[in-house]
């Protein structure tokens, strides 16, 4: 309802506008003053980037931080960012960054290699529950100070120079740059941080926009949840000259017809969805404000496997096994998703699992009467949560009917607010919920390491001493094939042992105007905002 009621103050707006003579659209101003205004999908739960796993939170991050190293968003491949080069050991286990000399925190600090340290030291303390804690056991010793056995000064990550960060893995990690660009990896301004609360502390007040002090070429200057988090340009910026956006606004909007009539009335500058029943209107336009790309992601539900009855392998595999995945992409989505038979999306570099989920409702009907539900009698009522937006319920609709005519069971759909969420699955309050992963990376252990045991993204509470061992000698292996036969067992575990059911991989269909330049395509989804300007 809150997104309803943008929409009409907006287009209200331009139409009272548009009365004294020239339009005067969010777009069209937006052009002439190089403020965006972009869809975000679901309100915002946090800014720190070390306490949040959401797409929404990550993509306002982007703007907000920067780290080591960055992407090139036309290529993805990994640039300069705050280190403005570094060196690698010739095993590959050591890396040296040289931070730029004119590397400055929003405030006018200058932003050093200890600030990276103290970062990365608060990623790994326990109270904090960083779900992304354990993408940096692959920083020497990282693992053994997370789990309290050593002090911090024997992990490998030190500031040799006040510009210059030396970092120590375990063993030649080939993604490591890459996972260098990722939220988890940035550094905070450690001082603000503790002046509202102990360095461990979640959802304090230093992320208030009055508060907030970051080192991206944007800071956040005003929020107003369920409208719009608006941030402007950074002067400290190490590279302000060529920023070109003057600010962003971020818009919360869950309903995707909202923001597509938001889009045509111009207050949008880019949607975060698009209508599926809106799809072949914009296809046939073909005015070039249609993208359409595949994403390096899966869709899939998790299960609780520590309540009953999905403790049940049995259960678990019923539930699975009837599932057709070709009706919901051809029927439900119809959005040029691929159906998913194992987590890891197929990458560009040619990884694609060979473990698959059957498609069997007789073998389904079977187990469950095994499990001592025949015919769904005696099945208890399960519900499948997921946050709001309208191809979420409609997924979780036919998953509710196909388990009806195949099973004989009943589910109930429970539709939550984005915050209340995230806590929920990550208190594993919840029986099954809709889940999503976007690669942060582009190599299958992105995936994969999700569900190892104690993971925090994990949130299913599977755990295999046989997987665990598959992903630490994935990441211990120096030979590329090898690692591959690891990642391809791993996905087999996974599909035998069902704690989740992978669903479809994603193909985006977003709007974006004209006005729009430097917005690639690209199988990550990732844009840079330092990049892009409105013409």
């Amino acid at each position: 309802m809150h997104a309803i009621r943008w929409l009409m103050i907006c287009v209200m707006a331009a139409g009272l506008l548009s009365g004294c003579g020239k339009s005067q659209k969010l777009v069209d101003i937006g052009n002439e003053q190089q403020i965006l205004h972009i869809a975000n999908g679901d309100e915002i739960s946090d800014l720190d980037p070390q306490v949040t796993t959401g797409m929404p939170e990550s993509r306002v991050q982007a703007a907000l931080f920067e780290g080591l190293v960055a992407r090139d968003a036309e290529t993805l491949k990994v640039v300069p960012g705050v280190a403005e080069r570094w060196d690698i050991s010739e095993d590959g286990t050591k890396y040296r960054f040289y931070i730029r000399e004119n590397a400055k925190w929003s405030n006018g600090d200058d932003l050093t290699a200890n600030d990276f340290v103290q970062s990365w030291r608060r990623s790994f303390l326990p109270a904090l529950g960083n779900q992304y804690a354990t993408s940096l056991y692959v920083v020497k010793n990282g693992q053994a100070f997370h789990e309290g056995k050593i002090g911090f000064e024997e992990v490998g990550v030190k500031a040799f120079d006040k510009k210059i960060l030396d970092v120590e893995l375990i063993a030649p990690t080939p993604y490591f740059l890459q996972l260098l660009a990722h939220h988890s990896a940035f550094a905070l301004h450690i001082p603000t941080v503790e002046k509202f609360g102990a360095i461990d502390e979640r959802g304090t007040k230093w992320t208030r926009p009055e508060n907030f002090v970051g080192n991206g070429p944007f800071i956040p200057v005003e929020w107003i949840p369920t409208k719009y988090i608006a941030v402007k340009r950074n002067p400290y910026y190490w590279d302000a000259a060529n920023v070109k956006l003057n600010e962003i606004r971020f818009y919360p909007i869950p309903k995707t017809t909202v923001e597509e009539r938001m889009f045509r009335a111009g207050q949008l500058h880019i949607t975060y969805y698009l209508p599926r029943d809106k799809l072949e209107y914009y296809k046939a336009k073909n005015d070039g404000v249609l993208r359409s790309f595949q994403n390096f992601a899966t869709y899939f539900y998790r299960f609780n496997t520590t309540i009953k009855p999905l403790n049940d392998l049995r259960v678990r595999k019923a539930l699975a096994y009837s599932v057709n995945r070709h009706q919901i992409v051809e029927y439900v989505t119809k959005f040029g998703q691929k159906p998913a038979y194992a987590l890891t999306a197929p990458d560009p570099n040619s990884y694609v699992p060979e473990a698959k989920m059957p498609y069997d409702p007789d073998l389904a009907r079977k187990l469950l009467a095994e499990a001592g539900f025949p015919e769904g009698k005696g099945f208890p009522k399960l519900t499948i949560a997921f946050n709001t937006n309208d191809e979420h319920r409609n997924v979780a609709m036919a998953i509710q009917q196909m388990w009806k005519k195949e099973l004989g069971i009943e589910v109930s759909l429970e539709n939550v607010e984005w915050k209340v969420f995230l806590d929920r699955e990550r208190q594993m309050d919840y029986e099954i919920d809709r889940a999503s992963w976007v690669g942060d990376y582009l190599d299958p252990f992105t995936f994969l390491e999700m569900f190892t045991t104690g993971n925090g993204n994990n949130k299913t509470g599977f755990t295999s001493t046989e997987y665990d061992s598959l992903i630490r000698a994935s990441a211990l292996e120096a030979d590329p094939a090898q690692r591959m036969l690891y990642f391809q067992k791993a996905d087999k575990i996974l599909v035998d042992e069902v704690p989740i059911l992978p669903l479809y991989t994603y193909h985006w269909n977003r709007l974006v105007s004209n006005s729009v330049k430097n917005w690639y395509n690209n199988p990550m989804d990732y844009y840079s905002f330092k990049q892009i300007y409105l013409e």
